[in-house]
C-alpha cells in the first residue's frame, strides 16, 4: 500500500442528449436560429474516498443528473440568470456554458465534455 500522498478515485460517464437552443451573438449567425444537437457529454468525478457501496458516485445517478435535466429539452430555458433592468437575462446557451451547468448538477463532477457536433468540444474543469 502507498503511503503518504493524496489518493483519489476518478470515474467518467460518456451519454448522448439530444437538446435545442439558439444562440444570442453579437454577429450574425446561424447558431442564432433554434437548433438543435446530439450532444455526447463526458462527465469526470473524483473523490477521496468512496461511498458505503465502494464508489465515487452512481453512474445511474449521474445519467439521472445529465438526462432527466437535459435530454429532449430547451437549453435555453435551463439557463441561470438574473433579472436586469425589470428583463430577466438567461446566461447564453454555448456548449461551455452548458458544460459548467451540468458540472453544478453532478455529484463530485469536476470537469465536462459537451460536444455539440463532430469536431466542437467544449470543456469545464473546476480548479
Amino acid at each position: 500500500m502507498t503511503q503518504g500522498g493524496n489518493q483519489m478515485y476518478y470515474i467518467q460517464k460518456t451519454l448522448e442528449i439530444a437538446g435545442a437552443h439558439k444562440l444570442k451573438l453579437d454577429y450574425e449567425s446561424k447558431c442564432s436560429n433554434m437548433h438543435g444537437h446530439n450532444w455526447i457529454v463526458t462527465v469526470f468525478c473524483k473523490s477521496a474516498s468512496l461511498d458505503h457501496n465502494g464508489m465515487v458516485v452512481d453512474f445511474a445517478e449521474i445519467k439521472r443528473n445529465v438526462s432527466d435535466h437535459f435530454d429532449h429539452k430547451y437549453l435555453n430555458e435551463l439557463m441561470p440568470g438574473k433579472a436586469v433592468g425589470g428583463e430577466f437575462i438567461r446566461i447564453n446557451p454555448t456548449a461551455e456554458n452548458i458544460a459548467k451547468l451540468i458540472c453544478d448538477n453532478v455529484p463530485f463532477c469536476y470537469k465536462v465534455t459537451v460536444q455539440e457536433s463532430n469536431g466542437n468540444i467544449a470543456c469545464y474543469e473546476e480548479d
